[in-house]
């Protein structure tokens, strides 16, 4: 089901929320009793958090559940919460800093795999700027967000072999036989400014 843009501030005041109670009080928010029913079914989502820099965004924390696994309401909280004190290669968020940030929440279609009988045949299956990767090798499993190769301007291979990097594996395994490649899509909406107005990013239409 696509999301509407005040679904999307709902989600995005939502992340920002989570972390601010946390920091405040300690404590994990609960989904708001005026949750529309539609943002309690279960979908996958990443909370991405920003910080501004003079100006340029500097990643802060990116977390998230590639599988429809809780309601969304509910994976945003968690997912913020993840992004905001857990992601291991960033130090917990401080309080100060929620006034320097930009939350963002990516919520995702369904990852399907992609069926090809060559693995030469993946660069024609994904276009950038629409598709989110998984790539999954036995123990080792990776993921990028659709917007990350326009935010480095990747090519395709670039993506894939970026992906596999980001599993732990050699950025030339996506050519092997025996790799799981995934695609999925995303509504993105972020805040234009640190506790700002949101936006829905249009450059990365599912369609």
């Amino acid at each position: 089901m696509e999301l509407s843009l005040k679904d999307g501030e709902f989600l995005v005041k939502l992340a920002r929320r989570a972390v601010t109670t946390y920091l405040d009080e300690g404590r994990k928010l609960s989904p708001p009793p005026e949750t529309p029913p539609h943002l309690r079914e279960k979908r996958g989502v990443f909370v991405t958090i920003e910080k501004l820099i003079a100006g340029t965004k500097e990643l802060r924390g990116c977390i998230g559940y590639p599988e429809p696994l809780f309601p969304l309401v509910e994976a945003t909280i968690d997912s913020a919460l993840h992004a905001a004190f857990e992601d291991p290669r960033f130090p917990p968020l401080r309080r100060d800093e929620l006034s320097e940030v930009i939350f963002e929440v990516s919520v995702l279609t369904v990852p399907r795999p992609l069926q090809v009988s060559s693995p030469r045949e993946y660069p024609e299956r994904i276009r950038v700027g629409r598709d989110g990767l998984i790539v999954e090798y036995g123990y080792f499993k990776g993921l990028l967000l659709p917007q990350v190769p326009l935010e480095y301007g990747w090519d395709v291979e670039t993506f894939l072999s970026h992906c596999c990097m980001k599993a732990g594996l050699p950025p030339d395994f996506w050519l092997t036989h025996d790799i799981k490649v995934y695609t999925f899509q995303a509504q993105i909406f972020t805040e234009k400014t640190p506790n700002g107005s949101v936006e829905e990013r249009k450059e990365f239409s599912p369609h």
